[in-house]
């Protein structure tokens, strides 16, 4: 499951967002800390293949593909020295696969902001800081503890401390990991340290509501991607109280709210797509008269690891992978058909399973 921790400053609408996205009424008020505790809400994500094949299987439970966001306390400058409890909320975010910073590009005198003006490039510089920061104490704490291995010429620790060290170097500058190159032993190797300022990320623009019509008239926007750009991080414009406006109508509503500001999905859709695509995700599904259901995968990986995501016993026992893919079900309209036509496949165990496959597992254990 994918997992997407949300962090940026106080009062830049963080906590508004995660209640709009996840329909969890997180607190949300006009003071630093609200979030003291890690807000936590799944989010199930929108994918018009899945109705497709529910309204062709009539299943009886359908199961969508689903996303762990987790909202926690504004940080603030010192974070990782314990500032605003800020250790402990770092912590909460090691875990998850991808960083959403949203960063406050408007301005409303009835908000305040914890320095004063409104200013994206200073506020992402704040949090980034803190996380190379607290990067730095990880890496540095690791280094002690290899240090007599080290000395005594141990090859694994040898080359870990080689590896660390290196990061130590660019954040000791306070400069971002991302800009080292690593092969695939050094990226083992570091894997386990679960480093934040090596988390993908992407930076979500909270703006005014009239903003949303025209975005390229928002200065604070305008900046925020230029800066953006020349780190390759994308950056997202949404209205956080629109968002959570969304949220409480019904279908129709809700895309006739989005047409009036020119929009053909939501914040919400948005954020989850840029997400899978950061981490290289992908979808297959699963059909039955019992249940649809959508599964996550990472692109790349092969159909017998696939079955193991189902459960164990289908990657240990794999016979084969009966698989057509969505386009091809789509055009035929129905099994039967696209079967006549020779789209239904048998795959083996190193088929490299596509985006949209939908799959039968074969197993016997």
């Amino acid at each position: 499951m994918l997992k997407t921790g949300i962090i940026g400053l106080p009062n830049v609408g963080k906590s508004t967002l995660f209640s709009a996205l996840t329909k969890a009424k997180a607190l949300a008020a006009n003071y630093p800390f609200t979030t003291i505790e890690p807000n936590v809400g799944m989010v199930n994500v929108y994918d018009p293949r899945l109705t497709f094949l529910a309204n062709l299987y009539h299943p009886e439970k359908i199961i969508p593909a689903s996303v762990q966001f987790i909202d926690i306390a504004g940080l603030v400058k010192g974070a990782s020295q314990g500032e605003g409890l800020g250790n402990q909320f770092l912590s909460y975010i090691r875990e998850v696969h991808a960083i959403a910073q949203v960063v406050r590009c408007f301005d409303d005198e009835n908000i305040i902001h914890v320095d004063g003006n409104v200013d994206p490039i200073r506020d992402i510089e704040t949090i980034e800081l803190e996380l190379f920061l607290a990067d730095l104490e990880t890496v540095e704490r690791r280094l002690g503890r290899l240090d007599k291995k080290v000395k005594a010429n141990v090859k694994e620790a040898v080359f870990e401390a080689a590896v660390l060290s290196k990061i130590k170097t660019v954040l000791d500058q306070e400069k971002s990991p991302r800009s080292l190159s690593f092969n695939e032993l050094e990226l083992k190797t570091i894997k386990n340290f679960n480093l934040l300022s090596l988390k993908p990320m992407i930076y979500i623009a909270n703006v005014a509501e009239a903003d949303l019509l025209n975005l390229e008239e928002n200065a604070s926007l305008v900046k925020l991607k230029k800066y953006a750009e020349q780190k390759g991080i994308e950056v997202i414009g949404i209205s956080a109280q629109v968002e959570k406006e969304l949220v409480s109508l019904d279908k129709e509503e809700q895309l006739a709210l989005l047409s009036s500001y020119g929009m053909d999905q939501s914040g919400l859709n948005q954020v989850i797509q840029r997400s899978y695509e950061l981490l290289g995700l992908e979808t297959f599904f699963t059909t039955g008269e019992d249940e649809v259901r959508a599964w996550t995968f990472t692109k790349g990986m092969k159909a017998s690891e696939c079955a193991g995501i189902i459960h164990s016993d289908f990657e240990r026992g794999f016979i084969r992978a009966e698989t057509v893919s969505y386009t091809d079900l789509f055009k035929y309209k129905t099994p039967q058909l696209a079967k006549e036509a020779g789209k239904i496949r048998l795959e083996g165990k190193e088929y490299l399973v596509q985006d949209g496959d939908i799959i039968l597992f074969r197993f016997n254990v």
